[in-house]
């Protein structure tokens, strides 16, 4: 039935589960959001799905709509400092990790990250957000939370074009970048962005 979850992993466990995911490793500037999500034992949506597959005007829709049907959720947002001191993987699972700990439940389900050393059983699941509802649900939140944190940055910096490419490395944000220069929003430790700092330093 197109982008559905026909038989989400979380209704195998025993207890209540928390879907990890984040948005936002791939860009050269802004945060990367992580968000958890708990739902009952038992719901479905038909309409939570990846968020990668999803419209922006769905994902916005979904956004409200899990808000108000999660029996728990949080949203992390991680800044551009910390990721470029800790590096981009490690900045999302201890991220992750903090969400985890935090969640009332027994089982925490992640997108592929594994998280060692957590206080409840953690299942590191590959292509996570097609195949658990409460994951999906935590990339909606994460993309949607960090869309929106973008499209503040496009108002502040409208040369940049943050509102298109959300802070990607397209060819519109690499001239901006090589024409305007570095902001602090920028992650110093990220390729284009360190040759631009090495260009100006000489």
């Amino acid at each position: 039935m197109g982008n559905h979850i026909e038989h989400p992993l979380e209704w195998d466990y025993d207890g209540l589960c928390v879907g990890l995911d984040e948005a936002g490793r791939g860009p050269i500037a802004g945060p990367v959001v992580i968000a958890g999500v708990i739902f009952e034992k038992g719901f479905d949506h038909m309409e939570i799905y990846d968020s990668k597959k999803l419209t922006e005007k769905k994902r916005e829709k979904l956004y409200t709509e899990i808000i108000e049907k999660a029996l728990w959720y949080k949203i992390v947002f991680v800044d551009e400092k910390t990721i470029d001191q800790k590096n981009i993987y490690r900045a999302c699972q201890d991220a992750m990790f903090q969400i985890a700990s935090e969640a009332p439940c027994q089982y925490a389900l992640s997108d592929a990250m594994p998280l060692p050393n957590l206080n409840k059983e953690i299942h590191a699941i590959v292509k996570g957000d097609q195949k658990s509802i409460c994951i999906a649900a935590a990339s909606i939140l994460a993309k949607v939370s960090r869309d929106r944190y973008m499209y503040k940055l496009d108002e502040l910096y409208p040369e940049y074009g943050f509102k298109s490419h959300k802070g990607y490395p397209t060819r519109k944000h690499l001239e901006a970048l090589e024409r305007y220069g570095v902001l602090d929003c920028h992650r110093k430790s990220y390729g284009p962005v360190l040759k631009q700092l090495q260009i100006h330093l000489f």
